[in-house]
Formats: C-alpha cells, structure tokens, sequence
C-alpha cells in the first residue's frame, strides 16, 4: 500500500465500535416501536379532512383552541400550499354533515371563511393500507436484494438490503420515540431513503469490486478502507447538498410536509453512515475476497482470469 494509505484515516479501525453502535440502535429502535407504538395518522387509522380556505391568515392556535371548547378531541390542525389555505384532521369518521358542522363551528368566531373540500377514510381502507404499506416496504428490500446480488455477487446483496432495513427500522424507532405522526408522506420519505441508501451503498460496493480485482496486495480491511476513502468526499458532497435542501424544506414548507422532510434528514444522515460503516461491515464479516469477485473465464481462453482493464484512477496511484 502507498504511504497515502498508511496515513489515511482507518475507517475500518472503528468497525467494532460501529457495530455495536448500529446494533443498540436497531434493538432499542424495535423495543420502543414494540412498546409506544407507531403514531398513526388519519391516512392509516381513518377520519376525516376539512380544507378551508380563510380570507385572511387566521391563527392555527386559536382554530385549535376553538376546535377544543367545541368538544373535538383528536385533531391536527395545519397550512397547505397557502398561509389563508387550512387543513383540519378528525379522528372521527362522517359525512358531509360533520365538515359543515366544523366549518359552522369555526365560522362562528368571526372568521370569513368557506368550505373547499372534505375526505372520509374508513378504519377498514386504513388497515388495509397499513398492511400494503408494510408488504410495499418489504418488497422493495426484497428486489433490491436480487438485482445487487446479480448485478454484484450475493453477498454484496446480503450487505446491500441489511443496512436499508437498518436505516428504515431506525427511522420508525425515533417517529416512535417521540410520537410524531406517521402518514403517507412519511411512506414515501421511507422509499426515498431506501433509493438515496442504495444508490449511495451500490457506488462503495461499485469501487470495492474495482479494488479487489485490481489490487495485488492488501488485506480485505485495508482495500475496502481505500475503497471508502476513494469515495467518501462524494458522499459528503451528496449528502451536504441534499441536507441543505432539506433543511430548507422542513423549515420553509410548512407543517403539511414537516414530517417528510424530518424522515428523509434522518434517513440521509442514518443512510450515509450505513454505506460507510454497516455495509463494509457485513462484507468483512462475510469475508469477502477476490474470489468472489474474480471475473469469470471467457471460454477458449486459457488462463484468463480478468479480462477488464485497470481504470485509469488506478494507473495514477
């Protein structure tokens, strides 16, 4: 190894503690989910959804305040798309009678106001969405699975779709841990991690393949920490630009998309330590090494092993 090497950081000289790390965060993440429970919203439990449009920017806490004294119980009150545009979420299931009655209800305070739509879910489309979403999820692990361990070798796959359920089982741990409602917009920030994962996962394993058939000398420690290091200032400028983005979201895009954008900030941050760390983990406890990676023989040819060149970021090395 080059005296550049040497001296690099050892990602891999930190893997224990990292692993002990991911683990008491998956255990504590399934313990407070199987405990507190997932904070449902009315996407999965049902209820109902008034959309009011007001004249002026009201107060969102005076609307709960009103809502509360007017005998209503488990509500979400919130902007979407404009400051006068206003949502109302019931727990309770009705009819066009009870969207009128909470928009009487509200009107009555001195409110200009008018009633632009209503949404009813029932508890059976509920739970029947909690299942599919549950199957969606697992699904897509499940294809991943299969595509990284025929586009790579299998146990690329195994080290591929175990740090994706890793980030998403730590995602519904905290949602679950601070009670924070989780709803179709949170489904879909849990997809968007698995794609922002993998593809962040797929292009470490992408340059570990490259070094282990390409290096000659080296443990397997020491070509996945080059790997790493060939690749990490890629994945913090991916990471940073995408954080920045989604900063601006969670504090600029209002309470409508609040939780999607805190899904998708902790998947980015809990993603980008999993490709690093939990990945390259499970390749070294798989013990991975050239053979697996060896390229196959073309047939009449004898004694050719590889048949690729050496890219040229290796040729400067």
């Amino acid at each position: 190894m080059s005296d550049h090497q040497k001296q690099a950081f050892d990602f891999m000289g930190f893997r224990k503690i990292a692993s002990a790390i991911s683990i008491i965060l998956v255990v504590a993440s399934i313990a407070i989910i199987g405990i507190r429970g997932l904070n449902f919203g009315m996407d999965f439990t049902g209820g109902t959804s008034v959309e009011l449009e007001y004249t002026q920017a009201p107060e969102l806490d005076e609307i709960r305040t009103t809502l509360t004294e007017a005998g209503y119980d488990q509500f979400v009150v919130q902007n979407f798309g404009a400051d006068t545009l206003v949502l109302v979420r019931l727990s309770e299931s009705g009819n066009d009678q009870l969207a009128q009655e909470v928009t009487a209800t509200l009107a009555a305070t001195g409110n200009d106001l008018e009633l632009v739509g209503s949404e009813f879910v029932g508890s059976q489309v509920g739970d029947e969405l909690k299942e599919d979403s549950g199957l969606g999820l697992l699904l897509a692990l499940v294809v991943v699975l299969i595509y990284v361990g025929m586009r790579f070798q299998f146990k690329f796959g195994i080290a591929s779709v175990i740090p994706l359920a890793h980030d998403v089982i730590i995602i519904l741990g905290i949602f679950a841990l601070f009670q924070w409602t989780f709803d179709l917009t949170v489904l879909a920030a849990l997809l968007a991690v698995i794609g922002y994962s993998l593809n962040d996962t797929i292009v470490v394993a992408d340059r570990i393949r490259e070094n282990f058939r390409k290096m000659r000398v080296g443990e397997p420690w020491e070509i996945i920490n080059e790997s790493i290091h060939q690749t990490i200032a890629r994945t913090i400028n991916t990471s940073g630009t995408t954080l920045v983005v989604l900063l601006a979201l969670y504090f600029l895009g209002g309470e409508a998309i609040n939780n999607f954008a805190l899904a998708l900030i902790i998947g980015v941050v809990v993603g980008t330590y999993s490709s690093i760390y939990v990945s390259a983990n499970l390749l070294m406890v798989m013990s991975v090494s050239r053979e697996d990676l060896m390229v196959p023989a073309k047939e009449g040819v004898e004694g050719s092993e590889e048949t690729e060149e050496p890219p040229e970021w290796l040729n400067r090395m």
